[in-house]
């Protein structure tokens, strides 16, 4: 467990938990101190063995089971995650539906499948918990972006569109917020290492072209994003609001897209 409680007393709330870039931030929020709901959809023993993580580290975790772009779903999960520490101090919109297919083959059920989850799944968690938040005058919710909200690449059309969507969500709910002591920031990776991006770029050689692409000379890791939401929601933040930092060794100042 870290040397530092800088999350010590607060329930944080982290969406799509049981692995990647999720998993790796309820790890951190609770090796400082917080106590951490872990959401997932389906992987219900990914989410069991974050737990068993956690709490090997002397840390505070309960895994809960919602599908974040389903209304009903949203409601009952906040009502249980507050009936097990009480009201969420921290959120974290990490949970994501992704679509690799070219803007022709992208049908309406597509689209709508990626909106529900990736915008108004968001929207309407995000409202549920902040209400709350605004009552106590105090609470902070981050949004995982991604670089292609601005760096558009191939057959990413429906997912490029919905991340553009949460920063221009994460802008306007930080005004709208700002005078609740609520802030709202967002992070917007790059090439993270997960088990999905390395996935969808199995050659080799095609993970060694990307990675030499990038101005850092390799792919991020879970952990160091992690680290950027940590410190978004610490006190050390507190002016930070409406911003959108990227996570991305500077791939996203490169004039075109990667090979």
């Amino acid at each position: 467990m870290s040397q530092s409680r800088r999350f010590e007393h607060r329930l944080a709330l982290v969406t799509g938990a049981s692995r990647g870039i999720g998993a790796a931030t309820a790890r951190a929020f609770a090796g400082e101190g917080a106590a951490v709901a872990i959401n997932y959809r389906e992987d219900r023993s990914g989410a069991e063995e974050v737990k068993a993580a956690i709490e090997g580290a002397g840390g505070l975790a309960r895994p809960f089971q919602a599908d974040v772009g389903d209304p009903g779903a949203v409601e009952a999960m906040v009502d249980a995650v507050s009936d097990w520490r009480g009201p969420v101090d921290i959120l974290v919109n990490n949970a994501a539906a992704t679509n690799r297919s070219p803007f022709f083959d992208v049908s309406i059920d597509d689209l709508d499948r990626l909106w529900n989850v990736n915008v108004r799944g968001v929207f309407h968690l995000s409202q549920k918990v902040a209400r709350s938040m605004a009552e106590r005058n105090r609470g902070v919710i981050i949004h995982v972006s991604s670089i292609l909200a601005r760096l558009a690449v191939p057959n990413r059309t429906a997912y490029c569109l919905t991340k553009g969507a949460i920063e221009s969500l994460t802008r306007a709910m930080a005004l709208d917020l700002a005078g609740s002591g609520v802030r709202v920031n967002a992070v917007a990776p790059g090439l993270i290492a997960t088990e999905m991006l390395l996935a969808g770029i199995p050659d080799p050689d095609r993970q060694a072209a990307l990675q030499s692409y990038i101005p850092g000379g390799r792919f991020g890791s879970t952990s160091e994003l992690a680290d950027a939401i940590l410190y978004l929601c610490s006190d050390e933040a507190s002016y930070i609001n409406g911003a959108i930092i990227p996570v991305d060794a500077g791939l996203g100042g490169r004039e075109a897209s990667p090979p």
